[in-house]
């Protein structure tokens, strides 16, 4: 989820948000190796992971297979620096499963990055300038109710669609980027990441994870927003679409994110 706060249908304008895209118990560095497949950290060389045996054990990245010998599609762990781009892993490789635990750090990492905090912010001004919830009312109290509600939206959709549901399906909540085709090809491929995943052992599957862990991340942020704004199926299903649609831009933007990287290193 690259935009606007996940489960809110109603914003006037969708901004930067927190799909992956957390507060780190640990430095990112040392959780999650650069996408280039060398690992920044391991056992022998992060002291936190002696003094520290609760801390959750370092994600997986490229540190897999490489599928051929190309050196593109070479994804980062944040997009221009700031954005959370801990999902995406890069062309060409090949990567173990994730333990539960890492899936929910995964999770984690997404809802309580310091960019989250911001976009959250951003989002709950806008709102509230335009009043999207009257019931919110205005001043500090008002921008307050209009913050929590974005950040439990974008929170609960972060564990259903990342965590939950991975953990009870056996998938891989991943993004796994293509790099290779024209620029139709790829962007089909990564909006139909919304209905195909991988399971835990690499196979190909229909992804219940993203469909119905939206749809219940939906369904229960409908439960404490005002009862004004709870207007039925319908709004529920609008709602709904309008996630998909947000997740679907956000694999997009993922996909093409390694090009875009590489041509704004040669302009410098």
């Amino acid at each position: 989820m690259l935009l606007g706060s996940p489960l809110s249908a109603q914003s006037p304008l969708p901004v930067l948000a927190q799909r992956m895209p957390s507060a780190y118990f640990l430095l990112p560095d040392q959780l999650l190796p650069d996408q280039s497949g060398n690992s920044q950290a391991s056992a022998t060389q992060t002291p936190a992971d002696k003094s520290d045996p609760q801390a959750p054990s370092p994600l997986p990245a490229d540190t897999g297979t490489p599928l051929d010998n190309s050196s593109g599609g070479q994804q980062t762990k944040r997009i221009l620096g700031i954005v959370p781009n801990f999902q995406a892993v890069s062309a060409n490789t090949q990567l173990p499963p994730l333990s539960i635990k890492q899936k929910f750090w995964l999770a984690t990492q997404g809802t309580f990055d310091y960019s989250s905090f911001i976009s959250v912010a951003m989002q709950a001004a806008i709102e509230q300038a335009t009043n999207t919830y009257p019931e919110f009312h205005q001043g500090a109290a008002g921008y307050g109710r209009y913050y929590w509600h974005t950040f439990a939206d974008g929170g609960i959709e972060n564990y259903m669609t990342g965590a939950i549901l991975p953990v009870m399906t056996h998938e891989d909540p991943r993004y796994y980027t293509l790099y290779r085709g024209g620029f139709f090809h790829r962007t089909q491929y990564a909006i139909s990441r919304l209905w195909i995943t991988k399971n835990d052992k690499g196979a190909a599957r229909f992804n219940v994870s993203e469909i119905v862990g939206s749809g219940l991340a939906t369904e229960i942020s409908s439960r404490y927003y005002p009862r004004g704004e709870r207007q039925g199926a319908g709004e529920t299903l609008e709602r709904w679409a309008s996630q998909l649609l947000n997740d679907g831009v956000g694999n997009v933007f993922e996909e093409f994110w390694p090009d875009i990287h590489q041509k704004l290193l040669r302009g410098r």
